[in-house]
């Protein structure tokens, strides 16, 4: 069974199309992302799979129950960090986490063993009995996590969870999903950290203007943009002309200064390799790294982002 079922869902807003007409499947114990520029659709997009708001065309299912007719027995399966922490600020780390287990009717043993279970494994024990409003960012996130996760669900909704946060929060979130998921439960991720994406998610959709552009695995995706493939060297010391140099060289399709480094993107990196290794002897440049790479997700996202906006 599909996690969630998704077909021809829409939102409009007004006159505004903030979803239009997108379908889509998430499959069981996989991690999902969901990428787009700001104001492409994904809050609302979750906003509609998490019965917040309705959708105006379309339907949409979470493990077989219809979001629209069954939203009770839907919001049951699933768990929400939202992109703003909803933590009750007047309460403390343990009521926050205790009163999430009551709205779902979590009996009172099995929230407090489960609550001290995420207490240890978020890192909050120190800070039980703190307040929310008195909590770090970083803290603070933590705990709308455990409040996602009091209730076990099979399915996670995930808005932005580590954007603005510090490494180590960074850190922890990631092995906390890629944990969950080893125990049975399925992802739903948005993030405008692509990197974030490509390391975690088995699949991606990309949504630009409300309408998704593409759906597949990130190396796949990265496949369609050969292309973009790249060479980057940095010197001690190089020709005052290094750019027109490096731009001359058959094939390189672009030259730009990363830093210390120049980066050559090019579809045919050997070829380009062989005729660099000419130019260094030639001119006696003392390279202190060569290194080549091939497409990244950021770079079929942007690329993606940029036809949809020229249409």
């Amino acid at each position: 069974m599909d996690a969630i079922l998704v077909d021809g869902l829409s939102k409009k807003f007004g006159d505004t199309i903030a979803v239009d007409n997108v379908s889509f499947a998430v499959k069981e114990g996989e991690i999902f992302g969901y990428l787009g520029p700001n104001g492409a659709g994904k809050t609302t997009t979750i906003r509609m799979l998490t019965t917040l708001v309705p959708p105006t065309s379309g339907s949409a299912s979470i493990f077989g129950y219809d979001i629209a007719d069954q939203a009770y027995e839907a919001k049951r399966q699933f768990g929400v960090v939202p992109e703003t922490s909803n933590s009750y600020d007047d309460f403390s780390v343990w009521q926050n986490l205790m009163l999430s287990g009551q709205l779902y009717s979590i009996p009172k043993a099995e929230r407090v063993s489960r609550g001290e279970e995420l207490l240890s494994v978020l890192g909050l024990e120190d800070h039980r009995d703190k307040r929310s409003k008195h909590l770090s960012k970083g803290l603070r996130r933590r705990l709308v996590l455990g409040m996602a996760l009091i209730t076990s669900p099979r399915l996670l909704f995930l808005d932005e969870p580590t954007s603005g946060l510090d490494v180590e929060s960074v850190k922890l979130f990631r092995e906390m999903m890629s944990d969950l998921v080893k125990k049975g439960a399925t992802i739903f991720l948005t993030t405008h950290n692509i990197e974030e994406a490509s390391v975690l998610c088995d699949r991606v959709a990309i949504i630009v203007k409300g309408r998704i552009v593409a759906l597949d695995s990130p190396e796949r995706l990265k496949m369609t943009i050969a292309a973009s493939r790249s060479i980057t060297i940095s010197a001690d010391e190089t020709p005052t002309n290094i750019e027109f140099m490096l731009s001359s060289i058959a094939t390189v399709t672009a030259v730009i200064k990363e830093g210390d480094k120049w980066r050559m993107f090019t579809p045919d990196p050997p070829g380009v390799l062989l005729e660099l290794n000419m130019m260094i002897n030639k001119y006696g440049i003392k390279p202190t790294s060569i290194n080549t790479y091939g497409p990244s997700l950021e770079d079929v996202f942007l690329s993606m982002v940029r036809n949809e906006r020229r249409s």
